[in-house]
């Protein structure tokens, strides 16, 4: 019988444990504080503009 109640100790303490660690769901994070929006670069005005040569260089040098 000694050693039916050490056991029982022991899983009470496991229980207990786990419980501690696990009992509780973690706080809930919204979807708006999930979500961050800003551009990449700063907007580079020549970047944008049309060259009419510029295939030339991509695909012929």
């Amino acid at each position: 019988m000694p050693r039916q109640g050490k056991t029982e100790k022991t899983e009470d303490a496991a229980r207990a444990a786990r419980r501690a660690r696990f009992g509780t769901l973690p706080e809930r994070v919204r979807p708006q504080d999930t979500v961050e929006t800003r551009p990449a670069i700063a907007p580079d005005p020549s970047r944008d503009t049309y060259s009419s040569d510029e295939w030339l260089v991509r695909y012929c040098l």
